[in-house]
């Protein structure tokens, strides 16, 4: 009888760690309100610097045509 308490106990601990881990892993699935708010930051700055190189391309073509065909080379 005690073996069957033992083996009944390892097996109890055994699922509740499994049932642990699975259950923590689901909850650090997501993004954090900080990691979001970062990446919205990111995003933005991602995007200004687009429309800065855009800028920067226009005058370049407008200034010196051949520009892109130099940097080829």
């Amino acid at each position: 009888m005690e073996e069957l308490v033992i083996i009944f106990t390892f097996i109890l601990a055994v699922v509740w760690i499994v049932f642990h881990h699975i259950t923590k892993w689901a909850e650090g699935k997501g993004l954090s309100a900080e990691d979001e708010h970062m990446l919205e930051d990111l995003w933005r700055s991602a995007r200004r610097m687009e429309s800065r190189i855009v800028s920067l391309e226009a005058i370049l073509d407008a200034e010196q045509p051949d520009w892109r065909k130099k940097n080829e080379e």
